[in-house]
């Protein structure tokens, strides 16, 4: 099984902390949709797999009619193979999501939907520079689970001046909600985005580690009291609706990327489109396709692996690293390991490394400590 990621990159306006490819501009769009239902009939044969997930991110997916939306969707339909029952998901924004487009967006295949609400707070909204307000994050999603069963929230943690009080009050308010799935996220500073000028120049206090860990401590207890599974480190789902792309995408699933920045993985390589629209569409008009390719090696697929799996709630498995990597991989995973075991940062369990709570924040650093960076592959 595979799956297809639709990059859609046009923004209402530029959030302060993004790095996203994106244009605040629609006066492409025609030609770049057009660009994008032709990539994906010219890179058909690229995933022989059954596509099982369809993902609409960028951008703003919302800001597409649902004539633009169902366009690309009988595109994918016509030139892959999509299983009966699939998961297609499409990032919007709740100032997108009035009940009139909600009750169309049902009249499709979509069938989830990832509201971009980031906080309740108006302050840290505005600090963001996002396009919708408090009432409007509350509204949608009231509106959107009338029409969908699958919803999920995302969520920034760890913002300036935010303390603890207000992450609880944001969290309790999604749980409040009721909704299957929460996607939550520590505030990070990207180069030469906004909120970084802003760091450097004062006007915003630095993001504080500490803070973040403290709340996302909280998350961790709170979402698993609630009913939640952890089941990846940003990711948390109620049993059965723990979202399918972003399972597939932890566990080394193949999928097809198309339009301007977008990253595909066939378990041997990895591409990328070029991130300019206006030369995304010349180039695909002239029958040509922009990507960049890196062929992974074994250490390339083994230091992924480790990555990917120790996010996860399966962890990482030593036979499977044997099985995948061969022997000395195993070997040197477990020699590494002994040491953030020894921290109870890891455990061992039936051949299996796991993170522990104590590590769980760590996760990343953690898994950096078992790449394999000197070694032949």
């Amino acid at each position: 099984m595979a799956g297809i990621y639709i990059h859609i990159p046009f923004c209402k306006q530029a959030c302060h902390y993004c790095d996203f490819h994106f244009s605040t501009s629609l006066k492409k769009k025609d030609d770049l949709l057009r660009a994008i239902r032709t990539e994906l009939a010219l890179r058909k044969k690229e995933l022989p797999q059954n596509i099982e997930t369809i993902y609409f991110g960028g951008g703003t997916p919302s800001l597409l009619s649902k004539t633009e939306l169902q366009s690309i969707l009988d595109t994918v339909y016509e030139n892959y193979v999509v299983t009966p029952n699939p998961e297609i998901t499409l990032e919007a924004n709740p100032d997108d999501l009035s009940e009139e487009t909600l009750q169309e967006l049902s009249e499709t295949a979509i069938n989830r939907l990832s509201i971009g609400v980031q906080s309740f707070f108006e302050e840290d909204l505005k600090l963001m520079n996002r396009a919708h307000n408090a009432s409007e994050a509350l509204t949608s999603i009231e509106l959107a689970k009338q029409y969908f069963s699958n919803v999920s929230i995302d969520l920034i943690y760890g913002i300036p001046g935010m303390s603890l009080q207000r992450w609880e009050e944001n969290l309790q308010t999604a749980l409040s909600l009721d909704v299957p799935h929460l996607s939550c996220y520590a505030l990070t500073v990207e180069p030469r985005t906004a909120l970084e000028s802003f760091i450097k120049k004062g006007i915003v206090a630095p993001v504080d580690d500490a803070v973040a860990r403290t709340h996302y401590d909280f998350l961790v207890a709170h979402t698993e009291a609630a009913g939640y599974e952890n089941y990846e480190f940003s990711n948390f789902g109620m049993p059965g609706f723990h979202s399918r792309n972003n399972t597939a995408y932890w566990h080394g699933k193949m999928y097809l990327g198309v339009g301007p920045s977008a990253h595909s993985y066939d378990g041997n390589t990895r591409s990328w489109n070029i991130n300019n629209n206006s030369k995304y569409i010349q180039k695909i008009g002239e029958g040509i396709l922009p990507i960049e390719r890196e062929q992974l090696t074994t250490r390339d697929k083994y230091n992924e692996y480790v990555m990917t799996r120790l996010r996860t709630h399966t962890g990482a498995s030593l036979k499977e690293i044997e099985q995948r990597f061969g022997s000395k991989y195993r070997e040197y995973a477990l020699q590494q390991a002994e040491e953030f075991i020894e921290e109870d940062l890891l455990t061992l369990t039936h051949s299996v490394l796991k993170v522990t709570p104590k590590g769980k924040f760590l996760s990343d650093g953690i898994a950096s400590g078992l790449f394999l960076v000197n070694l032949d592959s």
